[in-house]
């Protein structure tokens, strides 16, 4: 697998299906590429692979990805990682795809903001919820604090170790890193805006005992400011019902939540539907012929936001795509000497 360097070719990159997004879904397409015989390439505007994975809960254990018990994000990505290396797909970082447009010859050019252009069969579009950006603590007093005392994301748990930490939210991401958290802070107290989570049942039942067991603190009330004299924080101010509260804090973790923006995505001419690319779940293609969907930014009837279900519908689309890159097929055909040639990439691989 190579990062190839930023200077433009001076024709198009020729692929059999680009990837846009290097994230889990993105990066196990790129295996299942390489298994039924199509050559990928994978662009990412962020400058590292993982995707939300890695930008958002790094550290955040998975249960739910079949034969591995219990992982964290990172671990997943670096497996996802190391299974693609046979393949070898080139990644190009920190680009943007712009525009895609149709050619003569049925295949798309995909230019992004960096200058590099892609001639595809099939586009395969696997970046999460698009461009995304945290939900931010709207008061003036934070924006100087960013980065060192008031956060939006966990890139490191042990930044966090023996801090006095308040962690606000309701979500699934609030809830389940105030409960990591308390493992490695000093204190941690959750605050939220009322008694209700939107959360998962089982995280708020976990919190609810952590707090009984003296664990950690739950509060309710909004942040109406921060003490942070000489820019060091020092205090919260929470408005609750009863009035105000000030709690101790040496940082604030805010996880309200993500405001999704498909960027360019929705000027493609694709149909999108309550922020998610609308597709055909029989193989996962899109209301253009040719550009499939994959992961959080696919959208269907009784949808699951799961890892899994990424891997599948990309699955399912790449066996679609290679229509696109071979119509002289009818099917996907894997020889029976496949799994002695990639027996040998992987061994080769780790040699």
């Amino acid at each position: 697998m190579t990062t190839p360097a930023d200077t433009p070719p001076a024709s198009p990159i020729s692929t059999d299906v680009l990837i846009i997004g290097a994230g889990p879904v993105g990066l196990f397409a790129a295996f299942e590429a390489g298994v039924i015989g199509l050559s990928s390439q994978i662009v990412d505007n962020i400058e590292r692979v993982g995707g939300q994975c890695i930008e958002l809960y790094p550290d955040k254990p998975i249960y739910d990805i079949p034969a591995i018990p219990v992982c964290t994000a990172r671990e997943l990505v670096d497996r996802l990682v190391e299974q693609i290396r046979p393949f070898a797909p080139p990644l190009h970082l920190g680009h943007r795809v712009e525009t895609v447009e149709r050619l003569d010859n049925g295949h798309w050019l995909a230019r992004t903001d960096k200058g590099l252009a892609f001639e595809a069969a099939a586009i395969l579009i696997a970046g999460g919820n698009g461009s995304f950006v945290p939900q931010r603590l709207l008061l003036e007093e934070a924006v100087p604090l960013e980065g060192r005392h008031v956060h939006y994301s966990v890139p490191k748990l042990d930044d966090f170790a023996g801090k006095k930490v308040i962690v606000a939210g309701g979500g699934d991401s609030a809830l389940d890193w105030a409960l990591a958290l308390r493992k490695v802070a000093q204190h941690v107290t959750l605050v939220h805006r009322r008694s209700g989570f939107s959360a998962a049942d089982s995280s708020v039942a976990n919190m609810r005992r952590a707090v009984e067991a003296r664990e950690m603190d739950f509060a309710v009330g909004t942040i109406t400011s921060l003490s942070a004299p000489d820019g060091q924080l020092q205090s919260v101010e929470l408005r609750q019902a009863e009035g105000s509260a000030h709690l101790e804090a040496d940082h604030v973790l805010v996880l309200f939540g993500l405001v999704a923006d498909l960027g360019p995505i929705a000027k493609w001419g694709i149909e999108v539907q309550g922020g998610r690319i609308t597709v055909d779940t029989s193989n996962y293609e899109s209301t253009c012929p040719g550009i499939f969907a994959a992961g959080d930014i696919a959208g269907y009837p009784n949808k699951q936001k799961l890892i899994l279900s990424g891997f599948h519908e990309a699955s399912l689309a790449l066996r679609k795509a290679y229509n696109y890159a071979f119509p002289d097929k009818k099917r996907v055909h894997i020889h029976s000497s496949y799994d002695t040639k990639l027996a040998e990439r992987v061994a080769a691989s780790h040699a």
